[in-house]
């Protein structure tokens, strides 16, 4: 992955970042993201926030190196801190965990005001994302999971709008399966929520065992619940094929 050619799971990302788009891509890593949407004339400006040293001097590299110093600005800072108010109207956040994304989101609330888009990629936890969606009026439009390198990820687009309307027909399994890809069902979903599902009796079994405290019981009880959403879903799949 380079500049001139970003993997299958950030080109997703990069898919919905509007066109003319002054964006912020938080965690940039290398900023092969901005660099590439720079170069391909998407965005009119970008900011590549990173919060470690060696990240943000990889990514201060490669901007200087392709010559987009006019339109990239590398800025060290944890999460949005790297963001003035009104600076930009979209922003990207990818490969990091669903709950770190929300925390990110939440503490940066304030600089949400300017922004018309999030597009974000958890690498787990896409729940975490779209509870915060859902209690911050940002209505989820868009979803995709894509496998890449035998990972499973899930990317998320969120403006603001009626946050609860992807949820009319079914709040609980939306806010888990996610409400788009419910609907769409393909290869990708069925195979990550089988593996979930089979991880999830894995550790009930393990729990079985365990002694009776109020905690171990309402764990159970919470993988029961995920058990049941998730199956009812990959057998009503097998129910519809037959």
């Amino acid at each position: 992955m380079n500049t001139d050619k970003l993997s299958v799971r950030l080109t997703k990302v990069a898919n919905y970042v509007p066109e003319g788009a002054r964006m912020a891509d938080i965690g940039s890593d290398h900023a092969y993201l901005p660099c590439y949407l720079a170069k391909n004339l998407k965005i009119s400006f970008a900011i590549a926030g990173e919060v470690a040293q060696g990240p943000f001097q990889s990514a201060e590299k490669n901007v200087l190196a392709e010559g987009l110093s006019d339109k990239i600005v590398v800025r060290m800072g944890d999460g949005l801190e790297v963001i003035q108010p009104g600076e930009v109207d979209c922003i990207t956040i990818a490969g990091m965990g669903g709950a770190l994304i929300s925390s990110i989101l939440d503490s940066g609330r304030d600089k949400l005001d300017s922004v018309k888009r999030l597009v974000l990629q958890p690498n787990i936890s896409a729940i975490s994302i779209r509870t915060w969606l859902l209690a911050n009026n940002w209505e989820l439009i868009a979803e995709e999971i894509i496998e890449e390198d035998s990972k499973i990820y899930e990317i998320l687009v969120a403006e603001k709008g009626d946050p609860a309307k992807p949820y009319m027909e079914k709040k609980e399994e939306g806010l888990l399966l996610g409400p788009f890809l419910l609907k769409q069902k393909n290869e990708t979903f069925k195979k990550k929520w089988t593996l979930e599902k089979k991880n999830w009796q894995r550790i009930y079994q393990a729990l079985e065992g365990a002694s009776e405290t109020a905690e171990t019981i309402e764990k159970r009880k919470e993988l029961l619940d995920k058990i049941r959403q998730v199956g009812e879903v990959l057998n009503s799949e097998e129910t519809e094929r037959s």
